[in-house]
């Protein structure tokens, strides 16, 4: 057989024995993979039945024979169809007996020819190199040899390594990982085209879409796949990519650790901005969804497209630019930064806070001075670093001339020393750089700077994760045997799902360390949390400031050192943590009202009502204070009740008491001024005995006021408007018994009147008795049926309790009032008929005047009375009182007492008879 189809067997068979030991044919002649499955397998049915039938006729041997050549024809004929597209695969490789592929963004900007329908369209070339990531390719090379020259890890063994440059392009990703599946430069889809063992693994791609693509072809063979970079969640789907692994954590505990960040500074109202592809559109909504669930917002939520970066940016800037959100989540791969981050320059916008994802949180070629100003300040979540030491030194020992076949170096040598290499035949003259001459050494730069261990050291371990497996496939693991598999697996001639298995329980590190991969493929989710804080010189330090852990106990999965964190303000650095809130938030004393089509981190503050506080800011709801208490000044603590009564110790009341006292002395003295004087025609005329029983009722009527100050007590309730009413009936008692009098003696006066019996004082004390004894039944009716009480009154005056006696029944009150009402109106009448009754004297024009005073202020006492609360209404019964006894003593007495003092000529029988009325003038 010739070698033109060699390794046309498919990639995998299930068939009959015959049909295997036809495929065994092709395999003995050294090809391990053959066409198409299916077609293969057909062609040799369909010969087998056609030639079935002459089976007979020949020869065993010579039927196989004619058999396997009309395959190999068919094969042959199908073969010359095909049409190979060329490949240029960019990338570099060393042999081993064991290979490890690795799929790499050696360069970070590629250049796609426009396409035109036309012609065939143009090769996409890349531009720029990536220091940083070509550090990413040396660390497998490193990881490799390491494990090549350590005799606990596969010894005897030599493991190889084919890298692919992706250019972070996705068709380019596929391209270099057919390139490795096939194992020659024309890709052959399904078909492995080299002598020796498949990769035992392939470690990419550093983009989560790019990993996606490629875990759905890998997963179909059970190529174990383990990526350093791609932190979609998506690929935990352990059913749709059951072969792929990460060393990085899943953006799913990412995004919930931002969110936690931003809410730990405050920052309720954030922007978010993310590449329009698996990555950043799942990464921003996880945190979209987490803020929510903080109850914080986003203001605004922007997409960089990932085919065309500089597009949209002058949107999105100004978006940024018109927001008043300063926080910013930026979701997004380092590659599609530099177009936003140049029109932010442009556009002068500055004083927001970066928040950074892990994909360029400490991405180098962004820590310059052109970016200085806008990105000092940035925090965000890194990679956690591991210690490479060892690496370190690898890596500034690297020589143009120490790696032959590597293709990167060149351009990893220009882009640090900033030469050139000197193509061959170039002139001197030609030549516009300096010459890069292989002799530059790398200590002699600030590697340091340039050296990024957290996506390095995620590299490393998954390299040594894929040996480990090896290693435990080796020495087959009795705990971990492979279930469909009755003995152990060669070493050598293992296939993909065998190292899959192992590659589950891989552990790294000591002994009894936990397992590297979870169930879903991910690692522990630990991070680094970095601040950029800038330089003297202007350059970005990344400085750790704290720590996430979803591994911790609750309440402790972040920590961050405030103190150490420098904030961007402009131009300046400061300590003091920015806001970034819609509104403000609410002080105590207020509390949040929602804005209308709002959302809900946009609000009002409104101050609590008296009677309720909010002692927290942004308290959503006011808070009543307890019955005996009210809220201060500022709504924000609730205090004791000022209570209110009228007391001896105020002003006021002493005031009122003194006036009460003193005036119950006035009646006092003009009775013992009647008494003295008791012989004399005015006070007999007066009728003295009801004039010392009205003085008495006065002083009685001053002294009752008394009963309405100081602290309202139950005994005092009952006594004070009881006291008031009887004193009060009897007063009026007496001054309609006087006006009754007055009508009777004036009338008995006439010839043959029948009134002189009853001049007698037996008629006025029925009149005082009866009168009084009415209203002594109405108060004794109201204590029994409905007493007055003691009361503490809430409601009447705010933040005020008032004390006073609540008089147990409106109706009695009232009723109680009423009557001492209608005692007066019916003094009023009499005496107001009576009063142009012919006499020099007639005391029932005095009466005529009190009684109308004395209405006029119970009168008008009603509507002051309801209008008032508290002591001013006690106040305002105490000030009736005193009133209409006043009015009372001035209109009866004051005339009579101004007589017998300084008018003692007309203290005499004559002047009260009307004769001598005419001689002496009052």
């Amino acid at each position: 057989m010739s070698d033109w189809y060699l390794g046309l067997l498919p990639l995998d068979t299930e068939t009959s024995p015959l049909m295997e030991k036809i495929a065994q044919s092709l395999d003995g002649v050294g090809v391990e993979r053959a066409m198409d499955k299916a077609f293969v397998l057909t062609t040799v049915s369909m010969i087998l039945k056609i030639f079935m039938k002459h089976i007979f006729c020949l020869g065993a041997v010579r039927c196989w024979l004619f058999c396997s050549l009309i395959v190999v024809s068919v094969a042959r004929s199908t073969i010359s169809r095909c049409q190979h597209l060329p490949l240029q695969a960019s990338g570099i490789s060393r042999g081993g007996d064991i290979m490890i592929g690795g799929i790499f963004p050696a360069h970070i900007v590629a250049m796609q020819g426009e396409i035109t329908f036309q012609e065939e369209p143009l090769t996409a070339t890349c531009q720029t190199f990536a220091v940083q990531n070509y550090q990413w390719i040396q660390a497998m090379v490193f990881a490799i040899e390491e494990i090549n020259n350590c005799s606990t890890i596969l010894p005897n063994i030599t493991l190889g390594f084919q890298i692919y440059d992706t250019c972070t392009m996705i068709q380019w990703s596929l391209k270099g990982t057919l390139w490795i599946l096939s194992g020659q430069d024309e890709v052959i889809p399904n078909f492995r085209c080299q002598r020796g063992l498949s990769p035992a693994a392939i470690i990419g791609d550093s983009g989560s879409t790019r990993s996606i693509l490629l875990a759905h072809i890998l997963g179909l063979y059970r190529f174990p796949q383990i990526s350093y970079f791609s932190t979609s969640p998506l690929l935990s789907d352990r059913n749709q990519f059951p072969s792929f692994f990460r060393t990085i954590p899943s953006d799913s505990i990412q995004s919930l650790g931002l969110a936690q960040l931003a809410i730990h500074f405050g920052w309720t109202w954030v922007g978010i901005i993310a590449t329009d592809d698996n990555y950043g559109q799942l990464g921003s909504q996880l945190v979209q969804q987490e803020l929510i669930k903080a109850e914080g917002c986003v203001a605004f939520k922007e997409y960089i497209l990932p085919s065309r970066p500089a597009k949209n940016v002058f949107h999105i800037v100004q978006v940024i630019k018109n927001s008043t959100a300063k926080a910013i989540v930026v979701f997004t791969s380092y590659p599609y930064l530099p177009p936003l981050l140049d029109e932010i320059v442009k556009q002068n916008v500055t004083g927001k806070i970066w928040i950074a994802s892990e994909s360029w949180s400490t991405y180098s070629p962004l820590s310059i001075d052109k970016y200085s100003k806008i990105l000092a300040g940035t925090i965000g979540f890194a990679i956690r670093s591991g210690e490479m030491a060892s690496f370190q030194k690898y890596f500034t020992s690297i020589r143009p001339s120490t790696l032959e076949g590597d293709t990167f170096v060149i351009k990893f040598w220009e882009a640090v020393f900033g030469c050139q290499w000197l193509p061959k035949g170039t002139l001197i003259s030609e030549q516009k750089t300096r010459n890069c001459t292989g002799a530059e050494k790398l200590e002699t730069l600030p590697i340091n700077s340039m050296m990024d261990f957290r996506i390095t050291y995620n590299i490393y371990n998954a390299v040594y994760a894929t040996a480990q497996s090896l290693e435990d496939l080796r020495i087959c693991m009795q705990d971990r045997v492979v279930p469909l598999q009755e003995k152990c697996a060669n070493i050598l001639e293992f296939h993909p799902w065998q190292i899959l298995h192992y590659i589950k329980n891989v552990r790294l590190g000591r002994e009894g360390a936990e397992t590297l991969f979870d169930s879903s493929g991910n690692p522990p989710a630990q991070y680094d949390i970095v601040n950029w804080q800038k330089d003297p010189d202007g350059t970005i330090r990344h400085l750790k400031v704290g720590s996430y852990d979803s591994s911790a106990p609750p309440g402790k999965t972040l920590n961050v050192n405030a103190s150490a964190i420098y904030w961007s303000a402009g131009s300046i650095q400061e300590r003091d943590v920015p806001t970034s809130v819609c509104s403000s938030k609410c002080p105590t004393g207020f509390r949040k009202t929602i804005m209308s089509g709002k959302p809900t981190c946009c609000f009002k503050c409104v101050p609590c009502v008296l009677g309720e506080i909010s002692n927290q800011s942004d308290s959503i709801e006011c808070f009543v204070c307890p019955w005996d208490q009210w809220s201060n000044e500022n709504q924000n603590k609730c205090i004791s009740k000022m209570t209110d009564f009228l007391s001896y110790t105020e002003t006021f009341g002493v005031i009122l008491a003194t006036i009460s006292i003193l005036s119950s002395v006035i009646p006092a003295l003009i009775l013992g001024l009647f008494i003295c004087y008791r012989n004399t025609p005015i006070v007999k005329a007066s009728n003295s005995h009801l004039s010392y029983i009205l003085l008495l009722s006065l002083t009685l009527c001053f002294l009752c006021s008394l009963t309405f100050i100081g602290y309202p007590t139950q005994d005092k309730c009952l006594i004070s408007q009881t006291a008031f009413g009887i004193t009060f009936a009897l007063c009026i008692s007496c001054i309609l018994a006087k006006t009754i009098m007055v009508v009777i003696a004036f009338n008995a006066t006439k010839p043959n009147s029948k009134l002189r019996r009853w001049t007698g004082p037996k008629l006025s004390y029925t009149v005082i008795g009866v009168s009084t004894l009415i209203q002594v039944i109405l108060c004794i009716s109201w204590l029994i049926l409905s007493p007055p009480f003691s009361e503490k009154d809430i409601h009447s005056l705010p933040g005020i309790i008032i004390l006073g006696c609540n008089e147990g029944s409106m109706v009695a009150f009232w009723c109680m009032l009423g009557y001492l009402g209608f005692l007066s109106a019916i003094s009023f009448i009499v005496a107001f008929l009576a009063r142009k009754l012919p006499d020099s004297f007639n005391e029932a024009k005095f009466i005529t005047f009190s009684m109308l005073a004395f209405l006029s202020v119970w009168v008008s006492f009603i509507p002051a009375y309801l209008s008032t609360k508290g002591k001013y209404m006690v106040a305002m019964e105490i000030f009736a009182i005193l009133s209409s006894s006043y009015s009372l003593v001035c209109c009866i007495f004051v005339p009579k007492c101004y007589i017998i003092i300084f008018r003692s000529k007309m203290n005499t029988k004559d002047y009260l008879m009307g004769r001598g009325a005419r001689q002496t003038k009052i």
